[in-house]
């Protein structure tokens, strides 16, 4: 059960950079940019959940990459959000 919960929020994250992406190319507001590349690797921490708590349980800790790669994510948005402040 837990597999399919993992790999759902990897696809809605996944979906969610989708959106933000599309609405971001017709737009180009700046901020819908950010956003997209935060779920993206929102989306890639999600992938790493799944690897290492489902594929890969005991043979490999990928616990420091998922904890950088959501570190990353907010850091990214939160650029975002001050670099665009008017």
């Amino acid at each position: 059960m837990a597999a399919l919960i993992y790999s759902l929020c990897a696809l809605t994250s996944l979906a969610a950079a989708g959106l933000l992406w599309r609405a971001w190319a017709g737009s180009r507001a700046p901020l819908l940019f950010w956003s997209a590349l935060c779920f993206l690797m929102l989306a890639a921490n999600n992938v790493l959940l799944v690897l290492d708590k489902v594929v890969w349980p005991v043979e490999v800790d990928l616990r420091t990459a998922r904890l950088g790669t959501a570190l990353a994510a907010v850091v990214v948005l939160l650029v975002g959000l001050v670099w665009e402040d008017d």
